[in-house]
C-alpha cells in the first residue's frame, strides 16, 4: 500500500501542477476544494446513504438506470453520487434523480477515512471502473456492503499480474461484484474471487428506457422525410472525412451528423467538408422546411438530443473508432438500425457482438463503408434484417437491472 498512497500524494500533487495548464483539471481541482465542509454542510442528519460512484459521464450513464430504480422502489434511501472527471460532474451536477453530488476527494488514507466515517453509507455501489484501494478498504472496516456493476474484466489487467496481489485483495473488499461476461467470472474465479454474478451491462437498460420516452426532434423529422437517412453520432475529424465522401458518392441519401464536441471552430470545420449549400447546422435552420428539404446535410451541433435522433435513422454510423475508441453503439442499435464504425473497436465488447450477429460491421476506409452502404441501399430486405439483429440484440440483453437490485435488497 506505501507505493499506492505515495502514488495518491503524486496525483494529488500532480493534478495541482497541471491545473494552471489545463482547464477540465482545474475544474476537478477547483471542485474538491473545501469539499468535506461542503459535505458536512449538505448532509442530512439521518438520512441512510447509498453511495453511488461514476468515473465519468459514461460510467453515469451506466449506473443510472440503478440509480432511478433504486429512487423508484427504495425511497427510504438518499442517492449520494460522486465523479472523478469534470466531464462526468460538471454536465451531471444538477441531476434531479441523486440527492448529494459531489466530486469524489482523491483516495489518500485521510481522505478515505474522512468521507466514509462523514457520509456513512449503508451500501455502495462502485460503476464499471476505479478500484480506490483506500475507500474500498475503508468501506470493508466500516461493515458498509459494497458492490461493483457492469464490471468487466480482461486476462491483461493488474489484478491478473504477479505483482497485483494488493488490487487483488481489494477486490475482497466487494460483497459481491456483477459482472458483464462469462470470462470475467473466470478470470476472477481464477484468482479466488467466487462472489461473482453475470448480471449483463446495465446500457442495455439505459437505451431501452431512452428510447421508450425519446421527444420527437420535428427538425430531424422534415429533414429526413421521404429520403433514406444516414444517422452518425459522435463523430471526430477521421470519421468526418469518411461521412463527407460518403455523402458525395450518395448525393440522394439525407446524412445528419453529431460530432463528438460542438465548438465553433470544430462545427465550422465539419460544414466546410461539404460543398457549399450542402450542409447547414441544426441551430441555424430555424423551422424552415424549404432548407431543409434542399440541403443534404444537417450537423447537430447542440447537446441532449442524440440519442432520439438516431429514432429516425436507416443506417448508422458510431465516432470514435480511429481514436481512442468508439461511443455508444447501443444508442443506435436499440432503434433496430444497422450500424458501422472505425477499427478500434475491440475493447467494447457489445460492438464485437453486433458485428458476430451481423447487425454492425466495422471499417477502416471510404471503400468499406460505401462497399457497406451499397449492399444496404441496394437491398431494402437485407437494410431491414440487418436493424432487426441490432434491435433484437438490445432487447436480448436487458434486464441487468432488475437482477442487479433483487441481489442487493432481496438476498
Amino acid at each position: 500500500m506505501l507505493f499506492y498512497n505515495i502514488s495518491m500524494w503524486l496525483m494529488v500533487f500532480g493534478m495541482r501542477v497541471w491545473a494552471l495548464f489545463n482547464g477540465k483539471v482545474a475544474a476537478g481541482v477547483r471542485g474538491r476544494q473545501d469539499i468535506f465542509k461542503r459535505i458536512k454542510d449538505a448532509l442530512v442528519p439521518g438520512d441512510r446513504i447509498i453511495w453511488i460512484h461514476c468515473a465519468s459521464l459514461g460510467e453515469f450513464e451506466q449506473g443510472r438506470p440503478v440509480i432511478e430504480a433504486i429512487k423508484a422502489n427504495h425511497p427510504e434511501y438518499k442517492i449520494f453520487l460522486t465523479f472523478f472527471s469534470p466531464s462526468g460532474y460538471e454536465i451531471r451536477k444538477n441531476y434531479p434523480g441523486a440527492d448529494y453530488i459531489f466530486y469524489l476527494p482523491l483516495d489518500t488514507p485521510a481522505n478515505a477515512q474522512t468521507f466514509v466515517q462523514l457520509v456513512k453509507p449503508e451500501i455502495a455501489i462502485f460503476v464499471k471502473y476505479e478500484f480506490w484501494l483506500n475507500y474500498l478498504n475503508r468501506l470493508k472496516d466500516s461493515g458498509c456492503r459494497t458492490f461493483i456493476i457492469s464490471a468487466i474484466f480482461r486476462k491483461d489487467a493488474v489484478f491478473f499480474k504477479w505483482y497485483g496481489k494488493i488490487f487483488r485483495k481489494a477486490l475482497r473488499s466487494f460483497r459481491t461484484l456483477f459482472v458483464q461476461d462469462e470470462q470475467s467470472k473466470e478470470l476472477l474465479e481464477s484468482i479466488g474471487i467466487d462472489d461473482v454474478i453475470i448480471s449483463g451491462d446495465t446500457r442495455f437498460d439505459r437505451v431501452a428506457d431512452v428510447k421508450s420516452k425519446a421527444a420527437p426532434v420535428p427538425l430531424v423529422e422534415k429533414f429526413t422525410a421521404g429520403h433514406t437517412s444516414f444517422i452518425a453520432g459522435s463523430t471526430w475529424p477521421p470519421d468526418d472525412e469518411l461521412l463527407a465522401a460518403l455523402a458525395s458518392r450518395h448525393p440522394d441519401v439525407k446524412f445528419v451528423i453529431a460530432p463528438h464536441e460542438i465548438g465553433e471552430e470544430r462545427v465550422q470545420k465539419l460544414v466546410a467538408l461539404f460543398p457549399a449549400g450542402k450542409a447547414v447546422r441544426y441551430t441555424q435552420i430555424g423551422d424552415d422546411a424549404t432548407i431543409a428539404q434542399e440541403v443534404q446535410v444537417l450537423i447537430i451541433d447542440t447537446i441532449g438530443i442524440l440519442s432520439s435522433v438516431y429514432a429516425y435513422a436507416d443506417m448508422a454510423y458510431i465516432g470514435g473508432g480511429f481514436g481512442v475508441g468508439i461511443h455508444n453503439t447501443l444508442e443506435a442499435a436499440v432503434y433496430g438500425v444497422p450500424v458501422a464504425f472505425g477499427p478500434n473497436h475491440g475493447k467494447f465488447k457489445e460492438a464485437l457482438e453486433l458485428i458476430s450477429d451481423g447487425a454492425a460491421t466495422s471499417v477502416t476506409d471510404i471503400a468499406q463503408l460505401d462497399a457497406w452502404a451499397d449492399s444496404l441501399l441496394s437491398d431494402a430486405f437485407l437494410l431491414k434484417s440487418t436493424g432487426q439483429k441490432a434491435g433484437e440484440y438490445v432487447s436480448a440483453h436487458t434486464g441487468a437491472t432488475r437482477m442487479i437490485l433483487h441481489y442487493i435488497f432481496d438476498k
